[in-house]
């Protein structure tokens, strides 16, 4: 299968001419590649594992608890590995629900610019698929919470759907977000997910129409990925009131959770959320301004674990 051929496709769950009109025509990096070295990450030393549960498992226990999940989102690699692999931790000690780690790629068509910024300091630094996989080995058996990898279609497809999921599976993911590719083609990667007990999360977004939704809603596991708002990932100065309407109409159609992101930044807009009857808050750019851009990844740590607390607060 042509790899050319997925760049003028967009959201899962969307058309093309829906993506258009979601993303515009003029986002994500050129295509020109970054060399990406193959410098492995340095295994910390063994500690004793923990034994986190699946996506839908922490949904359902939080559902019972009377809770919403915290998931958090960081790029891979950014400022680098090894303040990856803290970050992960100090996301999960803070209380975070699931995490998202972003698989670096030089074309992200959903990220705005603090996540496509992150993604090009990761690959600069020579962040490639094997290191994160190497230092996901090493950490995710210290996490008490389930990671879900956020990935682009090329680096799937580019390995191959099978080996690419048995690889993930094999290092302790329990879920995958591809933002890329449309339902309708999401059927192989979602036999082998599902082969492979990876919980594949689909997306759905304000132009999504409803009985498209529907079939979305269907076929997504773990729970439901609701886009805010139209347009990239990144800080909003407050969340769209359309997003109750939205939040309304597919509980209507599922049962299963539903977690709200893409403009998720602020304590306020986590509770306006969960107001409104979200099961789930995911938080982004935010969390990547943090430790991107700090003077040290020691303060970025610091920063991250200040900021995450904030946001546990406002779910409490």
């Amino acid at each position: 299968m042509a790899v050319a051929a997925f760049y003028s496709v967009s959201f899962v769950g969307l058309n093309k001419s829906e993506a258009h009109l979601l993303f515009g025509s003029g986002f994500g990096f050129p295509s020109k590649r970054l060399s990406v070295s193959s410098k492995a990450f340095k295994p910390m030393a063994a500690v004793t594992a923990v034994q986190a549960v699946g996506l839908s498992e922490t949904f359902d226990k939080l559902r019972k608890q009377g809770q919403v999940a915290l998931i958090p989102y960081i790029t891979a690699g950014d400022p680098d590995l090894s303040t990856t692999a803290e970050a992960l931790k100090v996301l999960d000690s803070c209380g975070s629900d699931i995490i998202e780690l972003g698989l670096p790629y030089s074309d992200p068509l959903a990220d705005g610019p603090v996540i496509q910024a992150a993604a090009t300091r990761s690959l600069a630094r020579g962040t490639n698929f094997n290191a994160v996989i190497s230092m996901l080995k090493e950490v995710v058996p210290q996490l008490s919470c389930p990671v879900a990898l956020f990935s682009y279609y090329n680096p799937i497809l580019k390995r191959g759907i099978g080996k690419f999921m048995t690889i993930i599976k094999d290092v302790g993911v329990h879920g995958l977000v591809v933002p890329d590719v449309p339902l309708e083609e999401t059927e192989i990667l979602r036999m082998e997910s599902i082969k492979n007990n990876i919980e594949l999360v689909l997306l759905t977004t304000p132009t999504t129409p409803t009985d498209r939704m529907k079939a979305i809603v269907a076929a997504s596991e773990g729970f439901v990925y609701l886009v805010s708002s139209v347009g990239v990932t990144g800080a909003r100065a407050s969340v769209s009131s359309r997003v109750q309407t939205l939040l309304q109409e597919i509980k209507q159609a599922t049962s299963k959770p539903v977690a709200v992101g893409f403009g998720i930044s602020k304590p306020e807009h986590v509770k306006q959320v969960v107001a409104w009857g979200a099961d789930g808050v995911i938080v982004g750019s935010a969390m990547v301004k943090v430790l991107g851009e700090a003077k040290s990844p020691e303060e970025g740590l610091k920063e991250l674990e200040t900021f995450t607390k904030s946001l546990k607060s406002a779910l409490l």
